[in-house]
């Protein structure tokens, strides 16, 4: 039985360990980037070349970054007396989306997980503390996910920052147990927000 050429397959398993990219889709992204024009799969190299380059984390928050900050930190128009705690950096994007939220952001980077060993040290919760003793914001809203590892962070982060006289609140319901940010709708997403809690 014929196969692929040895290079050929090794793209596909390379395509394949993206998120939500199943064999058989692998195999289409594989066949079209091989057929198309050369100038195309090269402008996809470079695209991917270029943003590994000159994309960071932001030194302050965490969030996507090309210059010293991203456009959020560097955006003076924010409010900087509240700051909306996320776990990736596609939450932030969520939360933009969304509306309604002027403040900055803290990407923690994942939520604690005792079963795949994620504990507090993997997670940017001691860069969160020092940011809280630098600037002093007012209130700081845990915008992470209803599921366990969301509500278990949530609740090993709270009292850590209220030890700093800052108010923590949490997104209201309108998010479903069991789901992420990512997930959500814009309305749903918007009352939640509006109706947060103290913690």
């Amino acid at each position: 039985m014929a196969e692929y050429p040895p290079a050929f397959q090794e793209l596909i398993r390379a395509f394949r360990r993206l998120p939500a990219v199943g064999p058989r889709s692998a195999e289409r992204l594989a066949l079209h980037l091989l057929s198309a024009e050369p100038a195309q799969s090269q402008r996809l190299a470079e695209a991917i070349s270029r943003a590994r380059e000159v994309i960071h984390p932001c030194p302050r928050c965490g969030f996507f970054a090309e210059g010293e900050l991203c456009a959020i930190c560097a955006d003076s128009s924010r409010d900087t007396k509240v700051w909306c705690v996320v776990a990736q950096s596609s939450d932030v994007i969520s939360m933009e989306k969304a509306g309604g939220f002027s403040g900055l952001y803290h990407v923690l980077g994942g939520r604690l997980s005792p079963l795949e060993k994620i504990g507090p040290e993997q997670l940017a919760i001691a860069s969160l503390l020092r940011r809280i003793e630098e600037s002093a914001p007012a209130e700081i809203i845990l915008a992470l996910s209803a599921d366990v590892e969301g509500e278990t962070t949530s609740l090993y982060l709270a009292p850590l920052i209220k030890k700093h006289g800052v108010k923590v609140s949490r997104l209201a319901t309108g998010i479903p147990a069991g789901s992420g940010l990512e997930f959500a709708d814009r309305v749903t997403l918007g009352y939640a927000l509006t109706g947060r809690r103290e913690v």
